[in-house]
């Protein structure tokens, strides 16, 4: 195995195969690729002559380095071909049958010294390399679609195999510009484990009727700063291919959170598999397009239940940052902004805080100094929630705390106008629960903003039961006008974006719990396999622990699933004032200020 790895063979020129042999082919590596599909050995060679055309054109390579690149790479349509190869990659159908026949035939073929490697995400590679008959040289090297983009590389080892062959593909995966993470061999590994599990829950909640398919997504993509939503994101993988992941990482984990939603094996089964069919969650212009097209599930852009009330004029209470920060949306938006806090100090330092950020705003160019003067006359600041009287939108952002609500939306109950309507930005307290507090639960909507409220553009609608329509379309106008996303969901724990995000924050401790992997590794799979703005502990650490812990709490209560139940380990942290960044300690260790 001290072989420097020059010849390697790719066996399955799909998609993946195909970009594996074309990040080995650049780093100039000797490629096989085999396949029995004429046609896939043909479309393989095609798409590396694009690529590289496409890099000459970029100026990225030399017409000389891409002849050199083409010259390396070599199809086949017999394993056979596989016999000089110090590395053998396979990239076949998620299947034991197929796998294990290739790992036994491929015994016969290749030399006792060469690394055998699966590039499977949900198969055992343990029980695949007890088909071999050295299993000390199988391995699994999970590359990342597209690979020539993807950075993340994750090398599995099984209990049967050598350090040596690990040490080999993981310098062979430095040297091809990827970062390679070690772990042991569990379906789903961590990147997959941890995505898998995420996208299970978004369909099963569209499932539920609970939110629409844009409406998901949009969260997902605009609440957390994800590059797609689940539901495209499934199309793009294949809902059959996703659902046999989650299948095998069930059958070893017994979560329920991983048991595949049903409507994954009705799509399944109708041929709806994504983008590769045409159609899955949303329908494309062919098959293999990523173009989606209008269908019957597409929201009209006219449909409106009710016209909306009139808003000249909004209330903020509150004087900490989401507070000040949902008065300067609305200041920008040209509202007149009443913000009122418990003490007229406390909103002068509020409005100040305001001030502070429309300056920075100034300095970088966002702003002219014209526009940073009429937003701040719009904003006054109020020591009492009595200069609501004659607000159109009255607006909460204080304490995450249902009895502090609850007073507070009893004193707004009394002070504001007939017809204002009330809004709370809680992100897991019930709304219904806080609309009772008053004698007009019609007017009380839910309006969760995220934080910090000028840059993120996404608002969820949260409507309860008892919501008025012309309130609803209320606070969605009003949104469009501050140039906010809003995105309709029912009055539930976590609505959409809480929901989907803790459980797979929760998995993620779990994982380092049960010493799977590291909170580097974790981190650098999530950003680098899944595109993911930040790990999910360095977001820990900046929501803060208390707060993750306390909505944890409020979705196990809720839902009753013993998978979202708080990790004791986030308990542990909490409970000896590890709260993360603001603490200056949480899963890491941070500088004082």
């Amino acid at each position: 195995m001290d072989t420097p790895l020059s010849t390697i063979a790719v066996v399955g020129l799909g998609t993946m195969g195909t970009g594996i042999a074309e990040v080995l082919a650049r780093a100039g590596h000797e490629v096989i690729g085999i396949d029995i599909s004429d046609a896939a050995a043909r479309q393989a060679v095609a798409a590396l002559e694009a690529a590289t055309a496409r890099a000459v054109r970029r100026e990225r390579i030399t017409e000389e380095e891409r002849s050199d690149i083409l010259a390396r790479f070599r199809t086949f349509g017999d394993l056979r071909a596989a016999a000089e190869a110090e590395l053998v990659i396979e990239v076949v159908p998620e299947s034991y049958e197929i796998k294990q026949q290739l790992f036994r035939e491929l015994d016969a073929i290749v030399s006792p010294a060469a690394i055998l490697a699966t590039g499977t995400n949900a198969l055992s590679v343990t029980r695949l390399a007890a088909e071999s008959l050295h299993p000390e040289r199988v391995l699994g090297l999970h590359f990342f679609n597209p690979a020539p983009a993807m950075k993340l590389v994750e090398v599995v080892s099984s209990v049967l195999t050598a350090p040596p062959a690990v040490e080999a593909v993981t310098a062979l995966a430095r040297s091809l510009g990827k970062e390679p993470v070690a772990v042991g061999d569990r379906p789903g590994f961590v990147a997959d484990g941890l995505l898998f599990g995420y996208l299970n829950q978004a369909a099963a909640m569209y499932e539920a009727n609970y939110a629409s398919r844009e409406d998901i997504d949009a969260a997902m993509k605009l609440g957390c700063g994800l590059p797609m939503g689940p539901l495209a994101l499934l199309d793009l993988i294949g809902i059959d291919t996703a659902r046999t992941v989650l299948e095998a990482m069930y059958c070893a984990s017994h979560d329920r959170l991983h048991a595949p939603a049903p409507i994954l094996r009705q799509l399944s089964e109708a041929g709806l598999t994504g983008r590769k069919s045409g159609r899955g969650f949303y329908t494309y212009t062919e098959s293999g397009s990523q173009t989606v097209v209008p269908d019957a599930l597409t929201p009209q852009e006219s449909a409106s239940a009710a016209g909306g009330r009139a808003v000249r004029s909004v209330g903020v209470a509150g004087s900490g940052t989401m507070a000040s920060g949902i008065a300067e949306v609305f200041a920008k938006a040209g509202y007149d902004v009443v913000l009122a806090a418990r003490s007229q100090e406390k909103a002068d330092t509020a409005k100040g805080r305001i001030a502070k950020s429309l300056e920075r705003s100034v300095t970088k160019g966002r702003l002219t100094a014209e526009v940073r003067d009429e937003t701040l006359a719009r904003i006054t600041a109020a020591g009492s929630l009595d200069a609501f009287a004659e607000v159109d939108l009255a607006v909460e952002a204080v304490a995450e705390d249902l009895s502090v609500k609850q007073q507070l939306f009893g004193t707004m109950d009394k002070v504001c106008k007939p017809g204002a309507v009330l809004a709370t930005t809680t992100s897991s307290l019930p709304v219904v629960a806080i609309a009772r507090a008053t004698s007009r639960p019609q007017d009380v909507v839910g309006m969760h903003f995220f934080n910090p409220a000028p840059a993120m553009k996404l608002v969820e609608v949260v409507r309860t039961v008892l919501t008025a329509d012309d309130v609803h379309a209320t606070v969605r106008e009003v949104c469009v006008k501050v140039r906010k996303h809003p995105v309709d969901c029912g009055d539930r724990a976590g609505f959409i974006v809480n929901a989907l995000l803790f459980p797979y924050l929760n998995n993620a401790i779990k994982m380092v719990e049960e010493h799977y992997a590291s909170l580097d590794d974790i981190d650098a799979a999530m950003k680098l396999g899944g595109g993911y703005p930040m790990g999910p502990f360095e977001l820990l650490d900046v929501v803060g622990l208390d707060v993750s812990l306390a909505i944890e709490k409020v979705l196990h209560s809720e839902f009753r699933d013993p998978g979202l139940a708080p990790a004791p380990l986030l308990e542990h942290l909490v409970a000896a004032g590890c709260l993360g960044r603001k603490t200056g300690r949480g899963f890491r260790e941070y500088a004082r200020r």
